[in-house]
């Protein structure tokens, strides 16, 4: 029957226990000075050797021929541990004996005398899963155990131990293991094994697994079924990091403020079955590489990627602004914890890309940053030029005030934000209801965007009243207005002018918006701000 790599290459010595050389070296000095303890503790996270120095230490106090603090590996005690026939080594799994009642039997064991070995040895996994009567159970067996017994805890989240227990204790932490540690142990393996890998394709593994050995060696068990030539490209199928360019596409979506282009793209991949709480979690992790290489010279070894990915990176890094990138984490941070809790993940994952699209309807400070600095880009580039312009006199005719403010302006196919038509009947547009059920058909984003929204006729002109902001932004992009005018002339029978139907605005309201009021402030202290195409 064929073994996993990891279970089949488990260390069965301190010598042969990767990444870990101070805590290896100080178990090893207390077995060859005889300064057992009678309880140790090894924390850490998965992977990185603390239930294998668990059993080599239950070895080495036991063994019959020790070698420098190691075990022989040769005896009878040796081999019947590691084919579990020896029962004075007893290793528990607290995620399923963890009540108080697992932990008292455990007291009447422990007064049992070894039947063959020197120690009987406990080794408790996952310790933190014991339940808080079993934790006060354990106490006053582990602070003052029989001669013969050793216990070792091992734990994952040592966090959640009492601080009763972490006292009693001779506390070990295990770090994660060096990518340079993990590459030399599987190229050593694949030389063994008779597979052969390129020390690119190893390194690359190595950073997969942060820090695990044992998922360095579950990964490199699912590659070797599938090859056995192991390159950077073969670990990356394996490990599903190939073919993301669709995050390139939601970038470049991003980056140019097409919000049609990163809803198509959402509606592909939810079509395609890919979950959207995972498609949020990858686009952070997107943008974290983005940040680490705007902020880091050499950030090579802080990305897993692909080499080519990651020169694909470079260049989209250099398209942003770390600002930008900031902001981008911080919606995506906030949608992803809202995406479990929401009514549906696609619509929660939808409204994040249209944030991240258009910052204006963000109201954040990170938002605002955003915008900021995008300001700052374009004049420095010269897309918008500063010039003074002489500050101009009222006209002496006072304006009358009941008139709608703006003027709307030619061609009809092009939407209008303004509202001036003086002397003109308003009348109520009985038709708009009919004018959104079309839309329905041929333009889906208005028809959503519109809903509860209401219309007004002013002579030739169609001002649509509505609280939705996205409506400004999509009416103008995509052809849209022409499927509004389009639609509006099916009902009435006659082309229209499109606006928008201002409403009184407080002033507390106009200040809401810090970019808005600096752009107003500025033109009203006449400071014309060009935007040069």
């Amino acid at each position: 029957m064929y073994q996993m790599l990891y279970r089949k290459w488990r260390p069965q010595s301190f010598s042969e226990v990767y990444g870990q050389p101070m805590i290896t070296a100080a178990l090893k000095n207390e077995l060859k000075t005889g300064r057992i303890a009678h309880a140790y503790l090894f924390t850490g996270s998965r992977g990185t050797g603390k239930t294998s120095c668990a059993k080599i230490l239950s070895k080495a106090v036991n063994c019959l021929n020790p070698q420098d603090g190691d075990p022989c590996n040769q005896c009878d005690i040796c081999r019947g541990i590691d084919d579990g026939m020896i029962l004075d080594v007893v290793d528990i799994d607290a995620a399923s004996n963890n009540g108080v009642d697992n932990i008292r039997d455990l007291r009447e064991e422990v007064n049992i005398t070894p039947a063959v070995a020197r120690y009987r040895v406990y080794i408790i996994d996952e310790v933190h899963m014991l339940s808080l009567p079993a934790f006060n159970a354990l106490l006053k067996t582990l602070e003052e155990p029989p001669a013969h017994v050793i216990f070792v805890l091992a734990t994952t989240e040592v966090h959640k131990l009492p601080a009763t227990i972490l006292s009693r204790c001779q506390r070990f932490d295990f770090g994660r293991i060096p990518p340079e540690d993990i590459s030399e142990r599987i190229k050593y393996i694949a030389q063994q094994e008779q597979f052969t890998i390129t020390d690119e394709a190893a390194l690359f593994v190595a950073r997969i697994s942060d820090g695990s050995m044992r998922d360095a060696l579950s990964l490199i068990d699912q590659c070797v079924s599938q090859e056995s030539e192991l390159t950077a490209d073969t670990v990356a199928k394996a490990a599903g990091l190939a073919g993301r360019d669709y995050l390139f596409e939601l970038s470049l979506a991003v980056r140019t403020g097409d919000s049609g282009a990163a809803l198509a793209i959402i509606g592909r991949l939810y079509n395609a079955s890919l979950d959207m709480e995972r498609l949020c979690a990858e686009l952070i992790d997107f943008y974290r590489n983005l940040m680490v290489i705007k902020s880091v010279p050499k950030p090579d070894g802080l990305i897993i990627a692909p080499p080519d990915e990651l020169k694909q990176l470079g260049d989209e890094a250099v398209a942003y602004e770390l600002t930008t990138i900031l902001h981008c984490m911080d919606i995506l941070q906030a949608s992803l914890e809202g995406l479990l809790s929401g009514a549906s993940r696609r619509v929660g994952m939808e409204m994040a890309v249209l944030r991240l699209c258009s910052p204006e309807l963000d109201t954040g400070s990170q938002a605002l940053l955003r915008r900021i600095k995008a300001l700052e880009v374009a004049v420095k580039s010269g897309k918008i030029t500063v010039n003074e312009q002489p500050e101009q006199k009222a006209p002496e005719k006072a304006v009358n005030q009941n008139k709608i403010k703006d003027v709307i302006k030619p061609p009809p196919a092009e939407p209008v934000d303004n509202n001036d038509v003086s002397n003109v009947v308003e009348t109520e547009f009985s038709g708009w209801n009919d004018v959104i059920a079309i839309l329905e058909n041929s333009c889906p984003p208005l028809f959503a965007v519109l809903q509860g929204s209401t219309a007004v006729l002013r002579g030739n002109i169609v001002l649509i009243d509505t609280d939705n902001e996205v409506f400004k932004t999509l009416v103008s992009r995509d052809g849209n207005t022409a499927k509004l005018a389009e639609a509006i002339k099916s009902v009435i029978g006659k082309q229209c002018r499109i606006g928008i139907k201002k409403k009184p605005i407080a002033q507390s309201e106009e200040d809401s918006d810090p970019l808005s009021a600096f752009i107003r402030s500025s033109i009203e202290k006449g400071v014309n701000l060009e935007v040069k195409p």
